[in-house]
């Protein structure tokens, strides 16, 4: 199977049974939350997810492939287990490099909004008008 098909299921099923054999060992990861290097860390922070968050769906947009570079567009959604349970969605872009062995070496998550509005949608939840 391509590793763009990988992707696109991964995607689809995040973030139950990713699949963690197309990313390099000591793969870099980057958010503007995050930043380590190492599969098992990598793990930890997709379990952690799981553990928290509730409802999570990532839609993907864009998957494309330019040399060893693959982009692609998402939006992240969960609902945070607080009392008033508020959806929150995050749109954003990753850029994942890949070695010889097309095994994917970095990937580095940019958000199409700031730390500061994801908080404000914990705190200021959007009302759904059924106009």
């Amino acid at each position: 199977m391509d590793i763009i098909d990988i992707l696109k299921t991964d995607y689809e099923r995040f973030p139950i049974n990713q699949t963690y054999t197309i990313y390099a060992s000591c793969v870099y990861f980057k958010d503007p939350l995050n930043e380590f290097r190492g599969i098992e860390r990598y793990q930890q922070m997709i379990n952690f997810i799981t553990t928290w968050f509730k409802d999570i769906k990532m839609d993907l947009h864009d998957i494309h492939r330019e040399g060893d570079t693959i982009f692609t567009e998402w939006t992240l959604n969960w609902t945070t287990p607080l009392p008033w349970r508020p959806r929150i969605a995050i749109p954003g872009r990753s850029e994942l490099t890949l070695n010889q062995e097309d095994l994917i070496m970095s990937h580095i998550d940019y958000w199409h909004c700031s730390s500061w509005d994801v908080i404000q949608q914990h705190l200021f939840p959007r009302v759904h008008n059924n106009k």
